[in-house]
């Protein structure tokens, strides 16, 4: 089993747990000798180790999750297949290359997906109903009750309408992507449009981002009291690594992937994630590195935008972390003068865990590192930032109806259409959901 973490043998994993095998079992001395490769395998090592120390994140997916019957998934993208494949040749169309030495690939368009507002106005059991099609009530529990990691605040959450809500994402190892493009355009990146640009920003710009990544991780040993020093040919090794996981469709990514992706956006990404990696049982079993900003510190601010996306973190896992629209904030307060348009939506996003500590920043260079009021000075020149009458510094993320994507608009009024479609005075039950689906 082992060497299945090691070579990325999904089938072999799902095979050995659907078939009970125990994921906390460890290596032992034997075992370790007849597998003959020190560099992988440790004695005392679980699959779940192997699988963070191989970056395995599509592994981990499989690994701490316990085997649950999930309700049928309706998201907007599966409505409407044409639309779909519109808004994906859309995609494509925006994504240019930069000219210059920093020949990243970036996106032309600025696209929030946010839930409509008009949810609410649907009958409480069809309301429900969508919920449970469209969010993955799994991660949304684990970041709100196992961890107060999402919607901690109140004054966030409820007066000032920025409650998040984690979409259904598939779980191969494009999750990433996935989520990213969700939060975006509201698809999937099911053609590797995104992946493309992933690999080929990484391997034209490989220089400029090796130096960003390779400080860093120096960085955070010495912080983390890890005190390990790689030859210069080991980093090298580790970076092809990366670069080679950008390249596979199903290869999972980390941390480096990220900041990549906020430069192809153009636009900073907030992780709000799981700090440890824990059993199903509830048992920690290692140390997460994702959550923070991560912000698009090669280019030049003034070709950025300020409003960010959120994404969520949890066993191995990402999602798109999204609003719901609302009109305005004339009458709320959010401890700063806005300006802007009813048609606006803007969600508080908070830059500070539920204990008041500022998120952390990834991939700073040594200069920029400083203490955390030289921090939030950086997150401010980034970020649209205010904070809230209850002290909560936050960044605003901002979509208007009016500006979003005609095509994406078009794509969720379609989905929605399903649901206002549903009658309330029937008990939802399986059959009526089929005819329900046929009429669609």
């Amino acid at each position: 089993m082992g060497t299945g973490v090691v070579e990325g043998d999904l089938a072999a994993i799902e095979a050995y747990k659907s078939s009970g095998g125990d994921i906390a079992r460890q290596l032992t001395a034997d075992e370790v000798r007849l597998l003959n490769r020190p560099s992988a395998f440790d004695v005392g090592y679980t699959l779940v180790h192997l699988a963070i120390r191989f970056q395995r994140q599509d592994m981990l997916a499989i690994l701490l999750t316990e085997v649950s019957q999930q309700a049928a998934k309706c998201i907007p993208a599966m409505v409407c297949p044409e639309l779909t494949e519109q808004i994906r040749r859309e995609i494509a169309a925006s994504l240019h290359q930069r000219k210059g030495d920093f020949a990243c690939y970036f996106l032309t368009d600025l696209v929030t997906f946010t839930l409509p507002a008009d949810i609410e106005d649907l009958p409480p059991t069809v309301q429900e109903k969508l919920f449970d099609e469209v969010l993955d009530r799994d991660v949304q529990k684990e970041l709100e009750e196992e961890s107060p990691i999402i919607n901690w605040s109140l004054e966030l959450a409820t007066r000032l309408d920025s409650r998040l809500y984690a979409l259904w994402n598939r779980t191969a190892g494009d999750c990433l992507l996935d989520s990213v493009l969700q939060a975006t355009w509201g698809i999937y990146d099911k053609d590797s449009v995104l992946r493309k640009a992933l690999h080929d920003s990484l391997h034209d710009c490989s220089h400029w981002f090796y130096t960003r990544w390779k400080e860093w991780e120096s960085w955070y040993s010495q912080s983390f009291g890890l005190h390990f020093s790689l030859r210069e040919e080991q980093w090298q090794e580790d970076w092809a690594f990366i670069l080679s996981l950008a390249s596979q469709p199903g290869a999972s990514l980390e941390q480096t992937h990220i900041f990549v992706l906020a430069h192809i956006l153009r636009r900073p990404i907030i992780v709000y994630g799981v700090k440890y990696y824990k059993s199903f049982r509830g048992e920690t079993l290692g140390y997460t590195r994702f959550q923070g900003v991560y912000l698009p510190l090669l280019w030049e601010q003034s070709f950025c935008w300020k409003s960010p996306i959120a994404l969520g973190y949890t066993r191995g896992h990402f999602s798109a972390l999204v609003a719901m629209e609302n009109d305005g904030y004339g009458n709320r307060g959010a401890g700063a003068n806005l300006n802007t348009d009813d048609d606006v939506t803007i969600t508080f996003l908070p830059l500070v865990d539920s204990e008041r500590k500022l998120l952390h920043i990834h991939f700073l260079s040594a200069q920029e590192l400083g203490n955390e009021e030289q921090q939030e000075k950086l997150l401010r020149e980034w970020l649209d930032c205010c904070v809230t009458e209850g002290g909560v510094l936050v960044a605003m993320q901002k979509s208007s109806r009016r500006r979003n994507h005609p095509l994406v608009t078009q794509m969720v009024e379609k989905w929605l259409d399903g649901y206002r479609q549903i009658r309330p005075c029937t008990s939802l039950s399986d059959g009526e959901d089929d005819e329900d689906e046929e009429d669609e």
